[in-house]
């Protein structure tokens, strides 16, 4: 029995409550991984402040990971041919990012 809805073209109802709505800005995400998961801790960097929180957490597969990958890969390439290239040299925010943490590593 084949469990894909994509392949039976099922349809997903997707519930966005108000809270989600209002979305979490982030800077910064530490991404660390073990064999069987992802883990994409999103955090806010304010300059002059020593101390950072994680404001959401998100545990996914490797093969979901790689999926989301190709999904900003592909959405990334759209907004660029619609609006322009994203550049990143001379960011003002260049010391923050998107990185790749350490699974020994502990974050307060």
């Amino acid at each position: 029995m084949d469990q894909n809805p994509q392949a039976k073209g099922q349809k997903i109802n997707i519930e966005l409550n108000e809270k989600e709505a209002e979305g979490i800005y982030s800077n910064l995400a530490i991404i660390t991984h073990s064999p069987a998961e992802f883990i994409i801790d999103f955090t806010r960097v304010v300059p002059g402040v020593p101390k950072a929180k994680v404001h959401a957490r998100i545990i996914t597969t490797p093969q979901h990971a790689k999926m989301l990958l190709r999904a900003l890969t592909e959405n990334i390439e759209k907004f660029e041919t619609k609006f322009g290239e994203i550049k990143l040299e001379n960011h003002p925010n260049a010391q923050f990012g998107f990185v790749s943490g350490d699974k020994d590593k502990t974050y307060n």
